[in-house]
């Protein structure tokens, strides 16, 4: 907290502390009597605060208001309690909890004050799912994500710290019932196909089951999911009609599924994922009153990502790491294989940003505006003068069509891991369009 300000800067506080901190009380024990970690103690009080005023019921209602007392009376001390009632805020539990916890309401990315409709994000990372459909209006009243350094980042822009592990039964329970639509970019597992009965059953063990097990028991009107498009051939198809089977049996009309490319709609990426929607079956929509949106012609180029400024000399490669991937590039050719690193032109369209392995390298720029190529970190050989480097992790958010001003709050090395994994916003968000079209044409939700 700064010496300069009464108000308490929850974000700060979890960037900084939050895996060191514990805050003990009767409200911070779970059900096993286990202290609850500061971020899922935070999990509750963001998306309570959030969600009080609204007409969600709030499963956890009783716990979230406990631990905001517990956090109001641990973070406060009578000291800054008195200096706030000095201050001039009204002396009522709720006006002082708002006032400690002013960034909560300051995220840039806020939710519509008249929302259209609502959704929750599972497996939400960084939020490109979030970040798409509150752009056409709706609220999300629920998120999960377990890594930490994405809930970090999810906070900062949001204002809710993402609930943990969906696998979870503690963490299922936390979903508000009533809500319009689910989203999830689950990750792919193997299925265990034993039984070759292909359906619900099928998929226990795997991520995917929680999302099936979600939509048989909260039925929300529709759902939307996002996977790589290798998902449609993994186990020669079994696995994705195992997929379908399941969806089918939990209650949904499922459009045939499509591959789209997000190059298509304003990103110069080539980045192909298979979307799966569905609707309800009990709300009459047939799978041929759905439509993917119009994959158009390419309007982006790298350059247009490019960053304005000259780029610190980090992101420049060595002159010896130069020759260490034309050497892996030239073993690779011998032997008749594509893999290796790849330069991107100026009017060119950059590969799928991916994590691991070449995912970096295989999307290389040449770049003459640094003039100062110091080093500044320790690397072998010097910074090379041909202009080669990697894309920054703010090309990587453009690339996956983020504004801006969306924070990047963690190390690079997290930042492109988070927007390596997230999902193309702009693809994301005309597919959800047409959700959301259909559902109004049927008279289930306003325009």
């Amino acid at each position: 907290m700064k010496k300069d300000t009464l108000a308490f800067s929850l974000f700060d506080f979890c960037k900084k502390r939050a895996d060191k901190l514990e805050i003990y009380g009767q409200e911070s024990l779970d059900e096993k009597g286990e202290i609850i970690p500061f971020i899922d103690q935070a999990a509750f009080v963001t998306h309570y605060l959030q969600l009080k005023d609204s007409d969600i019921s709030i499963p956890y209602r009783d716990r979230a208001e406990g631990l905001l007392n517990l956090w109001y009376d641990f973070v406060v001390g009578p000291d800054f309690k008195k200096n706030i009632q000095d201050s001039g805020v009204a002396d009522s539990p709720v006006a002082m909890q708002q006032y400690l916890f002013p960034d909560l309401f300051k995220a840039p990315f806020q939710a519509p004050q008249n929302p259209k409709f609502t959704f929750i994000d599972l497996f939400a990372g960084i939020g490109g799912f979030r970040m798409a459909l509150q752009n056409l209006g709706g609220e999300c009243v629920f998120s999960s994500e377990w890594d930490e350094q994405a809930r970090k980042t999810y906070y900062a822009n949001y204002g809710d710290v993402p609930f943990g592990d969906i696998t979870k039964e503690t963490v299922k329970n936390k979903i508000p019932q009533g809500f319009d639509i689910l989203c999830a970019g689950f990750p792919c597992q193997a299925f265990s196909l034993a039984g070759k009965r292909l359906g619900f059953e099928e998929t226990r063990g795997t991520l995917f089951f929680d999302v099936a097990e979600i939509l048989r028991r909260h039925q929300p009107k529709a759902f939307f999911l996002e996977n790589v498009k290798g998902l449609v051939i993994h186990d020669k198809g079994r696995t994705f009609k195992t997929i379908l089977k399941a969806l089918d049996e939990v209650g949904y009309v499922v459009p045939d599924p499509q591959i789209v490319n997000a190059m298509y709609f304003g990103v110069p990426q080539h980045r192909e994922r298979i979307y799966i929607v569905g609707f309800r079956k009990d709300l009459g929509i047939s799978k041929e009153d759905f439509t993917y949106p119009e994959q158009k012609e390419v309007t982006k180029k790298w350059i247009d990502v490019r960053e304005e400024n000259p780029v610190p000399a980090k992101y420049y490669l060595s002159t010896q790491y130069i020759q260490t991937l034309i050497n892996h590039k030239a073993r690779h050719e011998a032997k008749g294989h594509g893999f290796g690193y790849d330069i991107i032109p100026d009017d060119g369209v950059a590969h799928a940003i991916v994590v691991g392995g070449m995912g970096r390298e295989s999307n290389l720029v040449i770049d003459f505006r640094q003039t100062d190529l110091t080093p500044t970190t320790r690397i072998k050989g010097e910074v090379n003068r041909q202009g080669w480097r990697k894309m920054t992790p703010r090309e990587w958010a453009r690339l996956q069509g983020y504004p801006d001003d969306f924070r990047i709050v963690v190390a690079d090395a997290s930042a492109y891991k988070q927007f390596g994994n997230s999902v193309a916003v702009p693809a994301i968000q005309a597919t959800a369009e047409q959700i959301l079209n259909t559902l109004s044409q049927h008279g289930i939700i306003r325009k």
